[in-house]
């Protein structure tokens, strides 16, 4: 078993060396690299599937990309707060909990 590493992903854990080869090459490269939607309009998506499916534990990670792919705070707030009358309240209040922790995380250190 390997640990993934490519693209910030040490995060999840340890996988045997193929999930950790298809989630480099073909999840985060080739499908992520594909021309049709921006990395800004896919990390959209995939904060709104994770949030609608509940899947917190990936969370974090996507709300971080989508910072640096270009989605602002306040466009990521009103995602939540869309998606809260499509997949429900606790999923929404979920998903601003986990940005409000994103958003602290990368707030400059006061010192």
């Amino acid at each position: 078993m390997n640990t993934l590493k490519d693209s910030g992903r040490e995060h999840v854990g340890r996988f045997p060396q193929k999930f950790a080869d298809l989630t480099d090459q073909t999840l985060f490269g080739d499908m992520w690299k594909r021309t049709q939607l921006t990395p800004r309009e896919r990390s959209l998506v995939t904060v709104a599937a994770l949030v609608a499916l509940y899947r917190l534990e990936q969370l974090p990670f996507h709300l971080s990309r989508a910072l640096d792919n270009g989605l602002s705070d306040d466009e990521l707030e009103e995602v939540m707060t869309h998606l809260a009358f499509y997949s429900g309240w606790p999923t929404a209040a979920s998903g601003l909990k986990q940005l409000s922790d994103v958003q602290a995380s990368r707030a400059p250190s006061q010192g």
